[in-house]
C-alpha cells in the first residue's frame, strides 16, 4: 500500500507539534503537506516579545527550520493560505492555485488578532501584535517616532509595551479594567506588577474606554469616552484573539465559537480534524501552549491508529515572565468562586502567593515574583487535593533551588508547555551529556516555549551534575546472606525454575544454608510467583493459611467480609466460634475486617473448617489482600455519587487470594470526600459524577504517601480491569517488600498510564492474572484434599 496523504492547514506551533508526534509514532506512513500563511517556517509565537525587545532574533525563536521539513520529507508551502476545502472529494485549494488531495486533513488555522472597530483604526501607525510582520512594523516605527500607546493590559499588551520601552519609545498602556491581567492575577498581585512596571518606565491609563483614534494622514492619538486624550505616533491593539474559523465554516464543517471537535479532535466531517486555538472542545477554546500540545498528542495517536483515552480537557494555567517578573496562575482564583484562601505577601522579596480553596479542596493558585511552586500547586489543583496537604509544607516555602528540585518525584512535570519531567531532564544530563540549560533546551525542549520554568530547569541541572560527581551508590542486596539484588534474584529464580527456597539458596551460593528471616520470604515469593504456588510446604503450611503467626507464637484468623459487609448469620457463627474456642481477643481493624487473635496452633485448622468459605485455604507465598474498605454507600451516605459497596464487593472478589510482594490496602469511596480513606491506600476508587477516579500508590504506614490520580473512568468493568492490570504488573515487577508507592514513584505515573491504557498490554496482564487464579483454585482444592485426608 502507498502512503496516506496527510494535509495540515496551518504551520503554527499546535499543528506542527501534532505532525512531530505523528512522525514519532509512524514515521513512514504519511505523505505530509503543510500550508502556512506566513513566509516563515514554524516559530515560537510566544517569544515574539523577546524579538521586539531586541534580546532575541527571529532565527532564535524558530522551532523547525527549513532543513527539518526537508529531512522529514514534508512538502511545505509558505505564504500560501488554503482558500477552500472540498470535503466530498477530499482536496484543498490554495490562494496560489495549488490543489492537493488528502486522506486525512488537520485544521490548525489558529487565531486572528481582535481589532477593535474604532473610528480611525485603519490609519497608518495602527497595528496588532500577533506575528513577525507586526514586530517588524513596530521596529520600523520606533526608528522615526517616540510616542506609543498599547491598548490592552493583558499579557500580550504588557509584553508589547516592554518591547517598545526597549526600543526607546515613551509608552502608555490603556486598559478597560481597573487592574492589569485580570484573567491571571488578583487585584493585589496586579497592583504589585503595576508598581514594578511603572518603575521600568511604563505609564498606565486604567478604566479607560476608547472613543476613536484621531489623526489626519497618520495616527496622532486616542480620544476616550470621558473626553480625555493621549498622544501617540504608534498604537498597538492587543486586546485578544478570535479563532480563525472562516475556512472551516465555508466548507460545511460545524463551528460555534471555534471548530467543534470531540475528545479525539474529530470534526463532524469524516477525515477532518482540528487542533489548537481554532478548535472548540467541550465548550472550551484553549489559547495556551500546554493544552494545545496535549491535544496534538491525542490527535496523533488517533490518526496513527494507536489506542487513546481521548482528550479530557485541560486545567487553565499560565506560568510565564512578564517583563522579567515571574507569574503563575491556575484554576479558580476569584473570591466569588471560592470559600477561603491562603495568602502570603512578602514585601521585602516582593512576592505574593494565593492558594484558593473551596469545600476544603485546592482549586486555584496565584504566584507573583516567585513561581517555583507552580508545578506542585498545579498538581494539587488537578487532583482537587484536600487542604491538609498544605500543612506538610511551610506556608512561605518554595524557591526554585536545589532543595525544592530534589523534593520533586522523577515524574513531576517541570516544563508544562512541553511535558518534560524531572526524570527527563536528569536523563538528558546523564545519557546525553547536557551541561547547560541551553543543552537541556535543545535536547528536551524544556524552557523553550514560554521560559517560565527556566529557574527550575537550572536547579534540576545543578542537581543532576552534583549527583554525577557523587560516588556511585553500592549495590543494595537482598540481605547479608547473598550478593544478589532483588532484580538479580528474581531473574535467577525465573530462569532456573527452582522448586524450593533451600534449592535456590544452595544453587545461588547463599552464605547461610537456610538464609535468614529477611531473605527466606523473598526467595519463597519469587519462586511462588514463578510457579503460581507456594515455594515450600513446611509443617506450618498445613495450617489454614488465612492464619498469620503473631509475636507470642499464637495465630490470627481473618474471616472474609466482602466490601466490609457482614450479616447476622455470619456474626452469629463467629460469636459461637469465639465462645467455643475461647478466643482471647476479637478486634475490628482499620481495614474494615475482623481479626480473631491469640488462637493456638492446634485450634487453627478446626476454626478454619468451621468458618468454611469465609477464610481462604490456598497455600500462600506472599501477602494477600484481606479486605476492601468501603464507606456507608449510596443508600446511606448523602454525599455519595456512586455505589461504593457494590464496587468494593466486586473488586474484593476479583482480588481475593492474589499474592502481593508486601501488604496492600484497597478502599472504595462513594464521593470525593474520601470517607473510606482512599488517598492513603495502595489502590483507591472514588465515585465522581462521571464514574470513578482511580488513585494509586498511597500509603498510611510508617511513611505516609498520598495516592496519585491515575485516571477517571466511566465504565465499571474497565475500572475493574484497570485495577487488576495495575496489581498484576506490580506483582510481576516490584521487588519483595516494595510498596506500591515506592514502585509507582520508581517507574513513574506516566509510564504506568501509557502501559495500562494500551488495550493489548492490559489484556495480557489480565490474562496472566486469570491463569494465576486458576492455579490458585487448583492449589486450594489440593490443600483441602490434603487436610481432609489428614483428618
Amino acid at each position: 500500500m502507498g502512503k496516506q496523504k496527510l494535509v495540515l492547514i496551518g504551520n503554527g506551533m499546535a499543528g506542527v507539534r501534532c505532525v512531530e508526534e505523528i512522525l514519532a509514532l509512524a514515521p513512514d506512513r504519511f505523505e505530509i503537506t503543510i500550508f502556512g500563511s506566513e513566509p516563515h517556517p514554524n516559530y515560537n509565537r510566544i517569544m515574539l516579545s523577546k524579538v521586539l525587545q531586541g534580546s532575541t532574533t527571529v532565527n532564535d525563536i524558530t522551532i523547525n527550520d527549513w532543513q527539518w521539513y526537508q529531512d522529514k520529507g514534508i512538502t511545505l508551502y509558505t505564504g500560501d493560505s488554503v482558500i477552500s476545502i472540498d470535503t466530498a472529494k477530499r482536496k484543498v485549494v490554495s490562494e496560489k492555485g495549488r490543489t492537493v488531495e488528502y486522506d486525512q486533513l488537520i485544521l490548525a488555522t489558529g487565531s486572528l488578532p481582535f481589532m477593535l472597530p474604532l473610528p480611525g483604526a485603519d490609519k497608518p501607525g495602527v497595528t496588532a501584535f500577533r506575528d513577525i510582520n507586526d514586530c517588524n512594523t513596530m521596529l520600523e516605527a520606533s526608528k522615526s517616532y517616540k510616542k506609543a500607546v498599547v491598548i490592552g493590559g493583558g499579557l500580550l499588551g504588557l509584553e508589547a509595551a516592554r518591547g517598545l520601552l526597549n526600543l526607546g519609545m515613551d509608552v502608555h498602556v490603556v486598559h478597560i479594567f481597573n487592574y492589569l491581567m485580570e484573567r491571571q492575577l488578583t487585584p493585589t498581585s496586579a497592583g504589585m506588577l503595576r508598581k514594578e512596571l511603572e518603575n521600568q518606565g511604563m505609564k498606565f491609563l486604567l478604566e479607560k474606554q476608547t472613543e476613536k483614534i484621531y489623526g489626519k494622514k497618520r495616527v496622532e492619538g486616542l480620544l476616550f469616552k470621558d473626553g480625555s486624550k493621549v498622544e501617540a505616533d504608534l498604537i498597538v491593539i492587543a486586546v485578544g484573539v478570535r479563532p480563525n474559523i472562516k475556512l472551516a465554516a465555508d466548507s460545511g464543517i460545524e463551528t460555534n465559537r471555534a471548530i467543534m471537535v470531540n475528545d479525539y479532535l474529530e470534526t463532524n466531517v469524516p477525515g477532518v480534524y482540528a487542533v489548537g486555538e481554532c478548535a472548540e472542545h467541550r465548550n472550551m477554546v484553549y489559547g495556551l501552549v500546554a493544552p494545545l500540545y496535549e491535544q496534538g498528542k491525542v490527535l496523533a495517536k488517533k490518526i496513527c491508529g494507536v489506542e487513546t483515552e481521548g482528550y479530557p480537557g485541560s486545567i487553565l494555567y499560565s506560568q510565564l515572565k512578564v517583563s522579567g517578573v515571574e507569574v503563575f496562575s491556575a484554576g479558580e482564583i476569584r473570591d466569588s468562586e471560592i470559600n477561603t484562601s491562603l495568602k502570603v505577601i512578602d514585601g521585602v522579596k516582593n512576592t505574593y502567593k494565593k492558594i484558593a480553596i473551596r469545600n476544603n479542596k485546592i482549586v486555584g493558585a496565584v504566584l507573583y515574583g516567585d513561581s517555583s511552586e507552580g508545578n506542585k500547586l498545579l498538581g494539587y489543583i488537578k487532583q482537587q487535593a484536600d487542604v491538609s496537604v498544605l500543612e506538610e509544607a511551610s506556608a512561605v516555602g518554595g524557591g526554585a533551588d536545589e532543595a525544592y528540585a530534589a523534593s520533586l518525584s522523577p515524574t513531576a512535570t517541570v516544563c508544562s508547555c512541553n511535558g518534560v519531567t524531572k526524570g527527563g531532564i536528569l536523563d538528558a544530563v546523564r545519557d546525553n551529556g547536557c551541561a547547560t540549560v541551553e543543552d537541556i533546551r535543545a535536547c528536551t525542549r524544556a524552557s523553550s516555549t514560554c521560559g517560565g520554568c527556566k529557574p527550575l530547569v537550572s536547579a534540576m541541572l545543578q542537581l543532576a551534575l552534583q549527583s554525577q560527581d557523587a560516588p556511585a551508590a553500592p549495590k543494595e542486596t537482598v540481605c547479608a546472606c547473598t550478593s544478589h539484588s532483588h532484580d538479580e534474584l528474581r531473574v535467577a529464580v525465573r530462569s532456573a525454575g527452582f522448586e524450593t527456597a533451600h534449592e535456590a539458596m544452595h544453587a545461588l551460593g547463599w552464605n547461610k544454608a537456610d538464609g535468614c528471616p529477611i531473605c527466606r520470604p523473598a526467595v519463597q515469593y519469587y519462586i511462588g510467583q514463578t510457579r503460581g504456588a507456594a515455594a515450600d510446604k513446611p509443617e506450618s503450611l498445613s495450617l489454614d493459611s488465612a492464619a498469620s503467626l503473631l509475636a507470642d507464637g499464637t495465630y490470627a484468623i481473618t474471616p472474609r467480609m466482602y466490601g466490609g459487609v457482614t450479616n447476622a448469620e455470619q456474626l452469629r457463627l463467629l460469636a459461637d466460634i469465639i465462645e467455643k474456642y475461647d478466643v482471647p481477643l476479637v478486634k475490628l481493624t482499620g481495614g474494615a475486617h475482623l481479626d480473631l487473635l491469640g488462637i493456638t496452633e492446634d485450634q487453627v485448622n478446626a476454626i478454619g473448617a468451621e468458618i468454611g468459605h469465609q477464610a481462604s485455604t490456598a497455600p500462600s507465598y506472599g501477602s494477600s489482600i484481606t479486605s476492601v474498605a468501603t464507606c456507608s454507600g449510596k443508600d446511606y451516605d448523602r454525599s455519595a455519587l456512586q455505589d461504593s459497596i457494590r464496587m468494593g464487593i466486586l473488586l474484593e472478589h476479583r482480588l481475593e487470594g492474589l499474592q502481593m510482594p508486601t501488604g496492600v490496602s484497597v478502599a472504595v469511596s462513594a464521593s470525593p470526600l474520601h470517607r473510606a480513606g482512599t488517598l492513603s491506600k495502595d489502590l483507591g476508587l472514588v465515585g465522581v459524577p462521571g464514574g470513578w477516579e482511580i488513585y494509586v500508590g498511597g500509603s498510611g504506614g510508617t511513611k505516609l504517601r498520598q495516592a496519585e490520580l491515575f485516571c477517571m473512568e466511566a465504565s465499571e468493568e474497565t475500572v475493574l480491569d484497570l485495577a487488576i492490570a495495575y496489581f498484576q504488573w506490580y506483582r510481576e515487577e516490584a521487588s519483595f517488600g516494595e510498596t506500591t508507592g515506592q514502585w509507582v514513584e520508581r517507574i513513574g505515573i506516566t509510564q504506568l498510564r501509557e502501559r495500562l491504557f494500551n488495550h493489548s498490554i492490559r489484556m495480557e496482564l489480565i490474562s496472566r492474572w486469570q491463569l494465576e487464579c486458576k492455579l490458585m483454585e487448583q492449589q486450594q482444592v489440593n490443600s483441602q484434599l490434603t487436610a481432609a485426608v489428614a483428618r
